[in-house]
């Protein structure tokens, strides 16, 4: 909070929160601490706008789509928190760590904008879509206040992942593609097969983490996105899906340790049975490919991923600083290429996309950006995980929002693992799905102080203690530096 750098040692009534606040402060950090879906009118248009952000749905129903509901729902939830800020958080969002690197992408895109390949295509890239991007997880992080409006949030991108599931079973057609031997996933409006992997990947995540905290028809409701997902992803013929869909079983097997073990290897099976199930004609032929890359076009193609990675490579070494400028990847490809050099081989020469989200952020904002963009993926998966070692094993069994709490340490990180596997394979740099995930992991961060200023005074100052967030001095307790994101009201004075 503004002009404030110490956590409070005063009971929870006086923690200095608007008087506005008081009956949802009791309702959510109460005795029963029950989660809840937050409906104001911020909360709820950027609910919808994540569904649609995530799900695309607007997009199967074209008179829905002309209205621009995305651009249009952002807006009335800006114009509404211009007007009541009281719905926003009072924390400085700029002092957590996953949007300093996310305002830092932003500022590294202007100046690729300026001193890149072509600063036309650059400049309307960043203006008609990242800037866009970068608004709505700076909107997400801002309207999260308690654990209840990350709650709402995750739900939403779990039911745009249920939307997506549904039409990739009953609505997407499937064909079958000249280089492939699967029957797959087509027309799936901006984006292909090998894209529904991340997103979908993403979701089965946080179904999981949701898992945790659901009972009655929701948890049923979850369990079949689950299974979904699994039947979603075998349809999509993806083979990046295919391997993330390994590694999130992996990474789940090992980071999650609030299930036993015999539950865990329960979902995994009936996963991977959902799998197989929807597995269409073809799927594991060409999964198999997977077992001799070189007879693959991805490694003798010109413009296969081997050649695309050399090149990447080759536009790093040659714009360090700034890169070939924020989506000029496919245009450096028909103009300052090495395969320019021999026009014809194997072909027509192709404006190819990058195919890898890392190499996308290295070759496209230099080494800066590079280094930038793979600290939010990585922070994403080691931070919490860290932090999770020092709460309270109690929360587990504690109210709904503290299991939450404990619960996104591991599953968050999980999601982000999900999106490192399968971005490896697809062009996502700039697209939401990262901006939502820095968004989610900052949004713990003001939860998890919000519920800690709740607490009983010595709970709070032991727990905070505990987390490394405040540190003993002479003159009593103090936040540290590098969590001035648990800043309140008042000094804690000494005990001593």
């Amino acid at each position: 909070m503004p002009g404030a750098s110490e956590l409070s040692s005063a009971p929870a009534a006086t923690m200095g929160f608007p008087g506005q606040y008081s009956r949802h402060v009791r309702r959510s950090f109460g005795a029963i601490g029950k989660l809840r879906l937050v409906r104001d009118p911020i909360r709820v248009a950027l609910f919808v706008t994540t569904i649609l952000t995530v799900s695309r749905v607007h997009q199967h129903y074209g008179f829905l789509a002309k209205f621009r509901p995305v651009l249009l729902l952002v807006l009335a939830a800006a114009g509404y928190a211009y007007l009541n800020p009281r719905y926003l958080t009072r924390t400085n969002v700029l002092t957590l760590w996953p949007m300093r690197l996310v305002a830092l992408l932003g500022v590294l895109s202007c100046g690729s904008v300026v001193f890149g390949i072509s600063l036309g295509a650059s400049g309307k890239f960043v203006l008609d879509s990242y800037s866009k991007t970068l608004i709505y997880a700076f909107l997400l992080v801002v309207s999260i206040r308690y654990v209840d409006d990350l709650f709402t949030y995750v739900w939403a991108y779990v039911i745009s992942c249920g939307i997506l599931v549904f039409f990739s079973l009953f609505v997407f057609g499937i064909t079958k593609a000249s280089n492939s031997l699967v029957t797959r996933l087509d027309h799936l409006y901006t984006y292909d097969s090998n894209d529904l992997g991340v997103i979908l990947l993403i979701g089965l995540a946080f179904t999981l983490l949701l898992l945790q905290v659901s009972k009655g028809p929701r948890k049923l409701l979850l369990l079949l996105n689950l299974v979904g997902i699994a039947a979603a992803i075998a349809r999509s013929g993806s083979r990046g899906g295919f391997i993330g869909i390994l590694v999130v079983g992996v990474a789940a097997l090992v980071l999650v340790k609030s299930v036993p073990l015999a539950r865990r290897i329960a979902i995994l099976v009936a996963t991977c049975g959902a799998l197989l199930l929807g597995a269409p004609p073809g799927y594991w032929e060409q999964m198999s490919t997977l077992l001799s890359p070189k007879d693959d076009y991805n490694f003798s193609s010109r413009d296969g991923r081997k050649e695309l990675m050399k090149r990447g490579y080759w536009y790093i070494s040659h714009y360090p600083v700034f890169g070939l400028g924020i989506n000029n990847f496919p245009r450096a490809e028909c103009t300052i290429s090495p395969k320019i050099d021999k026009p014809g081989q194997n072909g027509p020469l192709r404006c190819t996309a990058p195919h890898n989200s890392f190499m996308q952020a290295g070759a496209e904002l230099g080494y800066p950006g590079l280094i930038a963009w793979v600290s939010l993926v990585i922070g994403g998966i080691v931070a919490l995980l860290r932090l999770r070692r020092r709460l309270p094993r109690s929360w587990l069994r504690g109210t709904e929002a503290e299991r939450f709490l404990y619960e996104a340490t591991t599953y968050f990180p999980l999601a982000m693992v999900a999106f490192a596997a399968t971005a490896f394979f697809v062009s996502f740099a700039w697209m939401d799905p990262i901006y939502i995930l820095a968004a989610f992991t900052a949004g713990w961060y003001i939860a998890v102080r919000s519920h800690i200023s709740h607490l009983p005074a010595a709970e709070s100052r032991t727990l905070a203690a505990e987390l490394g967030l405040i540190r003993k001095t002479t003159s009593g307790w103090r936040v540290r530096r590098s969590a001035r994101w648990l800043t309140v009201v008042r000094p804690v004075p000494s005990t001593e």
